[in-house]
């Protein structure tokens, strides 16, 4: 009688338990969907996906790694819609090797394809004065900024992740 007691015990148990682990799960999606753009990174850690670093993320896409600052290591990416947002902890600017500057907001979005960025919000060049950036996309060695116009620049000035320089205003 104790082995059958404990037998529908311990199934009833694995039933329940089973159930309870679906509804942790659903309620940290909730949760997720719930909170900050910003916050959804400590989400996913807790449900066990873990990011690459951005570096490596943009790599896989075939843009240059040091497209963002070094301050921006938090980022989020939808495969279905292919939204990327990054998060940056303050509006910067970064200047690169080849005297070009981009100016950061706190929170750059766009819609990723393979070597191609568009859709961009966030980002502002200078050209003759500050210009908006909507796309950003590579060919072999080179970069293209699409900021009112095309700028084409060395692709090699972005391979190295650069610190940013706080600003004011962005």
């Amino acid at each position: 009688m104790d082995q059958i007691i404990g037998k529908v015990g311990g199934l009833w148990f694995s039933q329940n338990a089973g159930k309870e682990m679906n509804n942790v799960g659903e309620d940290l999606n909730s949760i997720s969907s719930s909170i900050g753009d910003g916050a959804k990174w400590m989400v996913n850690k807790i449900k066990g996906k873990m990011q690459k670093p951005l570096p490596e993320f943009l790599k896989e896409y075939d843009l240059p790694v040091g497209l963002f600052p070094q301050d921006a290591t938090n980022y989020e990416f939808d495969e279905e819609t292919k939204k990327l947002t990054v998060h940056i902890a303050s509006a910067c600017e970064v200047g690169y090797k080849d005297s070009s500057v981009l100016r950061f907001f706190t929170c750059v979005t766009g819609h990723l394809d393979k070597g191609k960025l568009s859709e961009v919000e966030g980002i502002k060049t200078k050209i003759l004065i500050w210009t908006k950036v909507t796309a950003v996309r590579t060919e072999d060695a080179k970069v293209h900024f699409s900021a009112g116009l095309n700028k084409t620049r060395n692709r090699d000035a972005y391979e190295v992740v650069r610190d940013g320089v706080t600003i004011d205003k962005f």
